[in-house]
């Protein structure tokens, strides 16, 4: 996570350079830092949806606001995928590994997860009327419900794939993110140099999830059509789309998360070096 918000430019993201009115690069410096706790929880065995709630209760605490939740939520069963197989971590952090990870998530986990809204504000779609007892909005009110219908924290991810990148990533076998690794892997440069160019993919490939539902998907396919445009070298031209999409207050927050996953799977594999 410090790894994205450091890559610099990104577009309509937080990096060195910009700041959001509502979100400045040292208050992701600081959820960064304090969501350490939690992941440190995941690593050593303990619930997925404890350690997720309590990264985000770290990073809420320290920054003061929502920073990196769409973050942490891909990262979750990322890092206890490695941490099942330390000694083979480069080779078992692989779509399967997390998957599995997926797969093993409980009730208790989704209650975690509910709970985790408490803590910040994080915005999401309406959800079908037949799920709006378990619209993530309620919180931990929402709770009884999830216990009613025995919902895993996996099958409440799985509802909202549709609509939700990070979500898809869960139930898709985190395409997106390890292509992001693999892409990070194929370029020279620092790390920070590279992720500055996957990003900028990422964001041509698909529209963003987290624009089309503060903006429409309109907007969200006319940032992806524009960034596809840019030639990825070309510092001035991601500066200039950046500050048009800031100025029309568009975050492209899940292609960020996406990253920050891609990086995280890169210093896995490149023996966390960056």
């Amino acid at each position: 996570m410090l790894l994205e918000v450091a890559a610099t430019p990104t577009a309509g993201n937080v990096d060195r350079e910009r700041d959001l009115p509502d979100l400045r690069f040292e208050q992701f410096l600081a959820g960064a830092s304090g969501a350490r706790a939690g992941l440190e929880e995941i690593e050593r065995g303990g619930p997925i949806g404890q350690g997720f709630e309590t990264a985000v209760a770290g990073m809420a605490d320290a920054a003061g606001t929502n920073t990196q939740f769409g973050s942490l939520l891909l990262l979750a069963p990322l890092v206890r995928a490695v941490a099942k197989r330390p000694e083979e971590s480069s080779e078992q952090l692989g779509p399967d590994a997390a998957s599995a990870v997926v797969a093993e998530t409980t009730v208790e986990d989704a209650a975690a997860f509910y709970r985790a809204f408490e803590h910040v504000e994080v915005r999401v779609d309406e959800p079908p009327a037949d799920l709006e007892p378990l619209d993530v909005r309620r919180g931990a009110d929402a709770i009884p419900a999830v216990r009613d219908r025995e919902a895993t924290l996996a099958s409440i991810l799985e509802a909202a794939s549709g609509h939700d990148g990070i979500a898809r990533e869960w139930t898709e076998g985190f395409e997106r993110t390890f292509d992001a690794a693999d892409r990070l892997a194929s370029r020279e440069g620092p790390l920070v140099d590279r992720a500055t160019r996957v990003h900028l993919d990422l964001l041509a490939e698909e529209p963003d999830t987290l624009v089309a539902t503060e903006h429409g998907e309109a907007t969200a396919a006319e940032i992806s059509d524009r960034a596809a445009s840019i030639d990825p070298s070309d510092g001035d031209a991601v500066r200039s789309l950046s500050s048009d999409l800031i100025e029309r207050g568009i975050n492209p927050g899940t292609t960020a998360d996406i990253l920050a996953g891609g990086l995280f799977v890169t210093l896995v594999r490149e023996g966390g070096k960056p």
